[in-house]
């Protein structure tokens, strides 16, 4: 008997270059605070969330965030709509996205990189921290998913290196 290499049975290969260009967008994206382009990243069943530890199952443990795609909207329109303390003003953002790894996981691929993203908000003097710098460092472990012709994202975990501990101003999205 032999195996025909139907072309619907192969998986497309996802490329180092298309992830980061996916993840540079991310960032982009997140750095111009252009959230409901950010939303559209993410697949329709996606979870977004920061765990305390990583190595817990999502449904097992308690979470600095946990989103899937009610949720994300919910925080996004928030964040764009009303306002509130710790994002008046709002936070300017950098992320930088570096030492990107791909690999196939069954039909889809992870993804994984290490990011600092740096905040600082303007305001007046009563507020504390304002006009300071403050990083964020972080590994970030993405699931990817082909959705027809593009790639989105199905999970993103993000992996503070200091996720144990007191969390300052995590009132934007990382």
């Amino acid at each position: 008997m032999t195996h025909s290499n139907a072309p619907f049975l192969e998986r497309p290969a996802m490329t180092r270059s298309e992830v980061e260009d996916l993840l540079f967008l991310e960032a982009r994206l997140l750095d111009e605070w252009k959230l409901d382009h950010w939303l559209k990243l993410y697949t329709p069943d996606a979870l977004y969330w920061v765990p305390i530890d990583e190595h817990a199952p999502v449904t097992s443990q308690g979470a600095i965030i946990l989103d899937n795609t009610l949720r994300r909207e919910e925080r996004v329109y928030h964040l764009l709509h009303t306002s509130f303390p710790a994002q008046s003003p709002r936070s300017r953002l950098v992320h930088v996205v570096s030492n990107v790894i791909v690999e196939p996981r069954g039909e889809d691929f992870t993804a994984s990189s290490s990011q600092v993203i740096y905040e600082m908000r303007t305001g007046d003097f009563a507020q504390k921290g304002i006009g300071e710098i403050t990083p964020i460092v972080c590994r970030v472990d993405y699931l990817l998913r082909r959705v027809g012709d593009e790639i989105r994202i199905a999970e993103k975990k993000v992996l503070l290196i200091n996720r144990d501990t007191w969390q300052g101003n995590l009132t934007f999205i990382l």
